[in-house]
């Protein structure tokens, strides 16, 4: 556990580099632990998998595609479930990690509003992805299969989920042993990459 006020951006990002990240029990509860879990989910960058009925909503491009246009918006949607495990601490450090220019966010918008996204830091060649939403059917999917997109095109090499769910294994998601895990992240940090703009 750690103390909110030994945490800092600095920290976070040894963490994430050591391949660790934090989370809170909810949102209510000020306490901060590492997790490193035995099993990591990953997707891999060159096997994302698109449904034929996710094909159809992508082409109907009846929504626009923004990064970092507001960060803090994407944020507070992925936190605004009834559980969550973003409280007000670990919000306020991902705000400052964007700030410096380490955590970035897609979003999905469609008549003015902000309809699904997903954030998650960078370091080197890595992509660690933190939360995503969705307020439209598919609107999350169609921010992931973009994001996957824009990472394979800015030369990155890992593009971590933390833990693998049925949703994110419906479209390619897979679980590697955290010696694997440590590998291809040793290998991402040697390179770098850019997170791309989308105004």
């Amino acid at each position: 556990m750690i103390p909110p006020s030994v945490l800092t951006p600095e920290l976070l990002l040894r963490a994430y580099a050591m391949g660790v990240f934090p989370m809170a029990e909810s949102r209510d509860d000020p306490r901060i632990h590492w997790v490193d879990p035995r099993k990591r989910g990953v997707i891999p960058l060159d096997n994302f998998h698109i449904s034929r009925s996710l094909k159809r909503r992508i082409a109907d491009r009846n929504y626009t595609i923004r990064t970092n246009s507001d960060f803090a918006a994407t944020v507070a949607a992925c936190a605004d479930r009834p559980e969550t495990w973003i409280n007000a601490e670990i919000f306020a450090l991902y705000l400052a990690l964007h700030h410096q220019g380490f955590a970035h966010s897609l979003e999905v918008w469609a008549d003015g509003s902000l309809i699904g996204g997903v954030y998650g830091v960078t370091i080197g060649r890595a992509f660690f992805g933190e939360s995503m939403f969705s307020r439209r059917t598919d609107a999350s999917k169609i921010a992931l299969a973009h994001l996957v997109g824009l990472l394979n095109t800015a030369g990155f090499t890992l593009f971590d989920t933390q833990f693998l769910t049925p949703h994110l294994a419906s479209l390619g998601a897979i679980e590697i042993s955290r010696a694997a895990y440590h590998r291809r992240l040793e290998d991402a940090l040697q390179g770098q990459a850019s997170f791309p703009t989308i105004p």
